[in-house]
């Protein structure tokens, strides 16, 4: 698994669970969905997210460039 592939699992996981949490314990975990949303708007621009920190030292590797 890469680096993108993991962020892309985590984000899903933690969007999933929040929209849970917020059913089911208080709609304040909504606040938790949308962080979620601003750093991959960001991530989007910059290239760069800060779980993707995390994820290289648990042992995740980078995509190569294609071409």
């Amino acid at each position: 698994m890469t680096i993108n592939e993991g962020l892309r699992l985590m984000a899903g996981v933690f969007t999933l669970a929040s929209i849970l949490l917020a059913h089911y314990v208080s709609p304040y975990w909504l606040f938790f969905t949308g962080f979620i949303a601003l750093n991959l708007i960001q991530s989007a621009f910059t290239r760069w997210c800060p779980a993707m920190v995390i994820l290289k030292k648990l042992g995740l590797k980078e995509e190569k460039p294609v071409g």
